[in-house]
């Protein structure tokens, strides 16, 4: 019988950026995104690295070969600004593409993978996506992608990003998108390892959301995306009551929203799928046991 795998996740926020989002009833991406992989598969080893932190002590690609998979969270970081906490990430990416581990990455995760293969993001002309990705549609070839088994065709996601790619690596595969942003979701092979990435956050439960939003409430009136405060205080108060109450009918009616984000078997399907269909064939195909 094969043992559960041994996934790591790749933290993309700096140690300031997690503090506040805690500081708003979050967590940090990292502790969501291994809590969800625990309880897809029990049993399964899930360690966390910081690469944006400084004196971060990171796997080297010995170390990085030694994971079955691999996932990457989300950040507040822009890649183009540069930097060491961005640059240190990108130097962990391009380490784990010579394993052959396989990755995944939700939002900057998709962002960072795209830039270490030789992709390009940028600052999305249109502005943030923020709480549903809106009509997200599989391509011809995402619609029989082994990521997208058992994900309609056409469906919205929790998401939250100011940045987009704006060309993907060489080779890739664009597997879906909607009307703000081309790439969505897409796959390429990058040294001796296979990515699959998505620009939203399939992860994400909604109290995450929530919290997201309590982050940066100033600058979404700002932008446009409410009135007043009050209405958006409004707006969280019903992401709060979603978590608690995931089949509230009017709720759903109201953000026209269904099952692919209010059941959490749906909505984190992707990663399921990864793991399932990419992580343990491929682990398989190492010789691991």
């Amino acid at each position: 019988m094969m043992s559960a795998p041994r996934l790591l996740v790749i933290e993309g926020n700096t140690a300031e950026a997690r503090a506040r989002q805690i500081h708003y009833g979050g967590e940090a991406a990292s502790e969501g995104y291994a809590r969800l992989l625990r309880e897809l598969f029990p049993g399964a080893v899930v360690d966390i690295c910081y690469p944006a932190d400084p004196g971060a002590n990171l796997p080297d690609r010995a170390g990085l070969d030694g994971y079955d998979g691999i996932a990457i969270t989300g950040s507040s970081l822009n890649i183009y600004k540069g930097g060491v906490e961005v640059l240190q990430q990108i130097d962990l990416v391009r380490a784990a593409f010579e394993t052959g581990t396989p990755v995944f990455g939700s939002c900057w995760g998709l962002q960072l993978l795209t830039v270490a293969a030789g992709g390009v993001v940028r600052l999305n002309p249109r502005g943030r996506e923020v709480g549903f990705g809106r009509r997200i549609r599989t391509t011809d070839a995402g619609r029989d992608h082994a990521m997208f088994v058992d994900k309609p065709a056409v469906f919205e996601a929790m998401t939250v990003h100011l940045d987009e790619v704006e060309t993907l690596p060489e080779g890739a595969t664009l597997l879906a998108t909607n009307d703000h942003s081309q790439v969505q979701a897409a796959e390429f092979v990058a040294g001796r390892s296979t990515c699959w990435a998505v620009q939203y956050h399939p992860e994400y439960p909604f109290r995450e959301m929530a919290a997201i939003f309590r982050r940066l409430s100033p600058s979404l009136v700002a932008e446009g995306f409410f009135m007043d405060e009050e209405e958006e205080a409004s707006f969280i108060a019903d992401f709060e009551h979603f978590e608690r109450e995931p089949g509230n009918k009017a709720l759903a009616w109201r953000y026209g929203i269904d099952g692919a984000v209010i059941q959490k078997g749906l909505r984190t399907i992707e990663i399921r799928n990864w793991v399932e269909r990419q992580v343990i064939p491929t682990r398989a195909a190492r010789g691991r046991g």
